[in-house]
């Protein structure tokens, strides 16, 4: 029996990065080896353990057969017979299919350290086209590695194309299409993403709604970064800003320019509440947002309002940031809407209402009445 570490850890290792999970592949052992062994099972479709100290994950060599169409369609096999290099061999790209032995010797039998040196996303085989997640996987390293240079090759992207072309992506899931696009909210360069799911045709099947911010092609606004889509300006903006996911998606959403296309798109991919409430915001509010330093107090305290700032008070400052991440204008920090909002909200909600319930005015002339005193406390902050 002999255990490898595999994948991101030694790819990012070798990238000089730091490495938060590992994962290892076990030849030559039986699920009953591994469990004397005390490892823990918790893989469903094949054999995938637990260690009982550590809690990394290993799993036995297998290979993998198509069966069916979709990403859920393989047979798997596992057996003490199955090599090093055929498991690697399954695996998605040349980066991710590099194994690292006991002793600190690098297995690579694709090539990976060579495309890691090269700046190239490359895929191991062409069974590459039999799994439609590897398309939204390969997306997410393009943009997880631009910065660095990393472009995908041109042979992979033609696999994609053919894949988009075939209908394999069609088959993805919601659920499965929301995980990969949250991860690559979170890289350096979130906008790439897109980029390459344009470029392949892919966007337009899996995320529709999305695909008319971007215009016709990658290429055709190649060159200034003026040239590029609002979106995705706004996108890599946001994650320059360091903003949370939430913030660079709803950057991203924010030119469909009303809530409705939001809010289709968010239920479609069963997206959590945070993300499309944010974003829905941001697409249906942004100008009055971005011209908020300059809003009469009666106008500034509708806006708020209107964002539910009173009873949701913490999304103030992330919609602003979203705004902020559009407005190409506004590298200052901190962003002047932004602080208008902030003490805005910070003085109205300051206002005293409690002598007006035992006034015996009744409810309408209760609110008549605080709405004029917040008034008048923002046109106190002029």
């Amino acid at each position: 029996m002999e255990t490898y570490l595999v994948g991101g850890a030694v790819r990012d290792r070798l990238l000089g990065l730091e490495v938060h999970e590992r994962d290892w592949v076990v030849v030559g052992a039986t699920v009953e080896a591994m469990l004397a062994a005390g490892y823990r099972q918790v893989g469903r479709d094949f054999p995938v353990f637990l260690h009982p100290e550590s809690g990394d994950e290993y799993a036995l060599a297998r290979t993998e057969r198509k069966s069916a169409p979709g990403y859920r369609g393989f047979v798997v096999h596992a057996s003490p017979e199955v090599t090093l290099e055929e498991d690697l061999r399954r695996r998605d790209l040349t980066i991710n299919a590099i194994a690292e032995g006991p002793d600190g010797a690098l297995i690579d039998p694709f090539g990976g350290v060579e495309d890691l040196r090269l700046g190239r996303l490359r895929h191991v085989s062409p069974a590459f086209v039999e799994d439609p997640v590897r398309v939204l996987r390969c997306a997410r390293f393009a943009a997880q590695f631009a910065h660095w240079g990393f472009r995908v090759s041109h042979a992979t992207h033609k696999l994609m194309r053919e894949m988009v072309d075939a209908g394999e992506v069609d088959a993805l899931t919601p659920e499965r299409v929301w995980a990969e696009l949250e991860r690559a909210l979170t890289t350096p360069t979130p906008a790439r993403f897109f980029e390459v799911l344009q470029r392949c045709g892919a966007l337009a099947r899996v995320l529709p709604e999305l695909d008319p911010l971007l215009g016709p092609t990658p290429e055709s606004h190649a060159g200034s970064d003026d040239a590029r889509p609002r979106a995705l300006r706004a996108l890599d903006r946001a994650a320059t800003l360091d903003a949370s996911p939430e913030v660079r998606f709803a950057a991203l959403v924010l030119p469909l320019g009303e809530a409705g296309p939001v809010e289709s798109l968010c239920a479609r991919l069963h997206a959590p509440h945070a993300y499309r409430d944010l974003g829905r915001l941001a697409a249906a509010h942004h100008p009055a947002v971005r011209d908020a330093a300059q809003l009469a107090p009666d106008a500034l305290l509708e806006l708020l309002q209107r964002l539910d700032a009173f009873r949701r008070p913490g999304r103030l400052a992330d919609l602003a940031r979203a705004v902020q991440a559009d407005d190409q204008d506004a590298l200052e920090t901190p962003y002047p809407p932004a602080e208008r909002l902030l003490t805005a909200h910070a003085a109205a909600a300051a206002v005293d209402a409690s002598d007006l319930a035992a006034s015996g005015l009744d409810g309408p002339q209760i609110a008549s009445a605080l709405h004029d005193r917040r008034v008048a406390a923002l046109a106190a902050l002029s």
